[in-house]
């Protein structure tokens, strides 16, 4: 059975608006034709996160997933120990003439999750909901690093930003029951708690980059 603690958190980005947010000053520039590129990111408890991320305009998919370990230990009650070298991630699949890398990630940071705990999120403790970023090219890279840097420099964050930038070794899907999670069980404690409130602040902060659903 699925267990997760029941526990009421706010992110510190949640306090800013859009406006006091910076967007990345370095980011790839807008693809001249549609097409398809995937990032995956890691921010906690995959539920809220692929939720905020399917969301957003140009995105045509996203899928809750484990990075960071082999693909022998890629399964969720084993990822769940802590010692499979895996953080609970989402592979989102997104048309960069539509929005950008950067973009994204200027998401990721204000509204899906807080980058400042270190092996957590919220309520939930262990290596396997750390920060990160699991870059797939040079250019995801070089934006990433950037916005972090840029990000710190502000001080935006009560603490310095702890997330992870390192390269994607593989991406492995979890199982179906974790899938779309929030919209098949939105009335789920955990998800009243902690990630209803990140679509609440994704509306106010980012409505231009709704879809309309």
């Amino acid at each position: 059975m699925l267990f997760r603690v029941q526990f009421a958190f706010a992110l510190g980005a949640g306090l800013l608006t859009a406006a006091e947010f910076p967007a990345p000053k370095i980011d790839m520039p807008a693809a001249a034709t549609r097409q398809t590129a995937t990032a995956v990111l890691a921010g906690g408890c995959f539920w809220g996160v692929e939720a905020v991320f399917d969301r957003l305009k140009g995105v045509s998919n996203v899928v809750s997933g484990f990075a960071g370990g082999s693909k022998i230990t890629a399964h969720y009650e084993v990822v769940s120990t802590g010692l499979t070298g895996h953080a609970e991630s989402v592979r989102i699949s997104y048309d960069p003439s539509q929005i950008s890398f950067g973009h994204l990630l200027e998401v990721f940071f204000s509204v899906a999750h807080d980058p400042t705990q270190l092996n957590r999120q919220g309520p939930d403790s262990g290596s396997q909901y750390r920060s990160a970023i699991f870059y797939a090219t040079d250019e995801q890279k070089r934006v990433a690093q950037a916005y972090v840097q840029q990000l710190d420099a502000a001080h935006l964050f009560q603490q310095r930003i702890v997330t992870q930038v390192v390269p994607l070794q593989g991406f492995y899907p979890a199982e179906e029951e974790h899938q779309h999670f929030l919209d098949r069980n939105p009335d789920n404690p955990y998800i009243v708690y902690n990630d209803l409130p990140k679509l609440s602040r994704l509306k106010k902060q980012f409505p231009e980059l709704l879809k309309h659903r």
